[in-house]
């Protein structure tokens, strides 16, 4: 199976914070504590800038996780599924893309810093049919945030401190 472009990726994909937090719970408390070794992301090599439709990549050691958003508020996490050695097809449009090594500023700030707390995102809305979506990943590091997030139908990066989270629209899941 060859799910976008990765031979072997077999993304779940959630859009509610409290079931994404318990499938990933027990494998994200083995984390805490681990240094972060580097992260990878889907570069294309045409456009030389970051194909943000690949997962995120987060090195832990011997553990990669890999997480992804599309739609409006769809997130997957995987472990240890991609093998950023093999080529990547991306839907045969010949698009050439490979693994860049910490090409954001977010990811080189997180780098070696130790991990201390994972959670999930929510945003928070006035709407009836959809008072929460589903919005990132956040892993607070000691001295460092790195949030991947669904930037509507990619992924995104943000390293903004938490303290400068507007507190009515957000809801935070703890994972770990």
């Amino acid at each position: 199976m060859i799910m976008l472009g990765i031979e072997g990726y077999e993304p779940e994909w959630h859009h509610d914070a409290e079931a994404l937090a318990a499938v990933h719970r027990a494998r994200f408390a083995r984390l805490i504590g681990r240094q972060l070794v580097g992260g990878w992301l889907m570069w294309d090599m045409s456009e030389r800038g970051w194909f943000a439709d690949g997962p995120v990549i987060l090195g832990f050691g011997g553990t990669n996780v890999e997480i992804t958003h599309r739609k409006f508020d769809e997130c997957a996490i995987t472990w240890d599924q991609v093998d950023m050695s093999a080529p990547i097809e991306w839907y045969a449009t010949g698009i050439q893309l490979d693994w860049r090594a910490d090409p954001h500023a977010a990811l080189r700030n997180a780098r070696g810093r130790m991990l201390r707390e994972v959670n999930i995102i929510e945003r928070t809305t006035i709407k009836e049919w959809r008072p929460r979506v589903l919005h990132a990943v956040e892993f607070l590091f000691e001295g460092a945030r790195l949030a991947v997030f669904n930037a509507m139908d990619e992924n995104g990066l943000t390293d903004v401190p938490e303290m400068d989270l507007p507190v009515h629209s957000w809801r935070r899941v703890h994972v770990a």
